[in-house]
């Protein structure tokens, strides 16, 4: 469970970092790939925690 948490953490601290670099970014090209990457990460982190919080099968 841990893990999950530090994963789900460290996931949406990068999604961070990406979009203060986006938004501190002059050139276009970079300002949409940091975008791009702050949305993928805010994904996996959605998803990292949607697998934590699902009923176990077994």
């Amino acid at each position: 469970m841990k893990d999950y948490l530090a994963s789900i953490e460290k996931l949406r601290r990068d999604a961070s970092e990406a979009a203060l670099i986006r938004d501190l970014a002059t050139d276009h090209a970079k300002r949409e790939m940091f975008d791009r990457l702050c949305q993928h990460l805010d994904r996996l982190a959605d998803e990292v925690e949607k697998v934590m919080n699902s009923p176990k099968t077994a």
